[in-house]
């Protein structure tokens, strides 16, 4: 799907996971829009490769390796970009990992791994940048990448599902402590998108063969619902459209969904096991 031709020349687009995935498709359709990009993740020379690639497109671009699991790297980060680029103007917080189990065997340490990255990560970031933007005249705004995973919980992923639940939570409260300011920040909620990390859930004992890879969206689709949150100052963008609308109304009859889920999870389950 060919992205809307949005234009963000002359700002600085700040994004957390830029090495692969979801971030790395955001940060070099950025730069082909016209936009200063700071690269943000773990991974230093990943991040130098998309640096690369992003430069190739026409941007001035930043590698900046660090964890947003902690919070001091993370205030360092953004002083180098406000450094180089003199304010950001839009931050994507895309960082995030997944681990699933069960939860009667989901080991605590990897439910710390997330929320680290998925949730706290997250809040050093919109910490440091609402400091940011309000000291900016035209103020700034942050997309968080959640999931519809925050929406409904469900198994192997249960783990997954409260950092998210938990990150759209506290996305939420922010939005309405910034009412009425300069600085924004909405919430993009994507279910299973073609990445390395659905690749690896695919993969994974507990959770191999409970969705189909043929049904992953493009990340093109992702990078539109950021690209349209970022320029519109929506709250909320589901990806697919209507997504979260869905999940909603399966609250209002939550036993029933659990039943259709655990059914369709036992389903997958046994085609994966005829496959073996």
């Amino acid at each position: 799907m060919q992205l809307p031709a949005l234009r963000f020349d002359g700002k600085t687009v700040l994004i957390t996971g830029a090495s692969s995935g979801i971030g790395r498709e955001t940060a070099l359709a950025f730069a082909r829009a016209g936009a200063n990009v700071v690269l943000v993740a773990r991974r230093a020379a990943e991040l130098a490769k998309v640096a690369t690639k992003a430069r190739a497109a026409g941007a001035v671009a930043l590698a900046i390796a660090t964890d947003v699991s902690n919070a001091t790297s993370v205030r360092a980060c953004l002083r180098k970009a406000v450094a180089r680029f003199g304010q950001v103007d839009i931050v994507v917080n895309n960082a995030g990992i997944m681990l699933p189990s069960p939860v009667e065997t989901l080991d605590p340490a990897d439910l710390q791994r997330m929320l680290d990255v998925n949730l706290f990560g997250a809040l050093h970031v919109m910490q440091a940048a609402v400091k940011q933007m309000r000291s900016q005249a035209d103020g700034g705004h942050i997309v968080n990448v959640a999931s519809l995973a925050g929406r409904r919980g469900f198994s192997p992923l249960g783990g997954y599902s409260a950092s998210k639940f938990a990150l759209i939570g506290l996305t939420e409260a922010l939005r309405t402590e910034l009412v009425g300011e300069k600085v924004g920040v909405s919430l993009v909620l994507p279910g299973v998108v073609e990445t390395p990390m659905a690749d690896m859930a695919n993969t994974h004992p507990d959770s191999a063969g409970l969705w189909p890879k043929a049904l992953n969206m493009p990340t093109d689709w992702v990078v539109w619902a950021i690209f349209a949150a970022a320029r519109l100052k929506l709250a909320e963008v589901a990806v697919p459209p209507g997504g979260a609308l869905i999940e909603k109304l399966a609250a209002l009859a939550p036993g029933a969904t659990d039943v259709f889920l655990r059914g369709m999870m036992d389903i997958a389950r046994r085609t994966q096991r005829r496959r073996h």
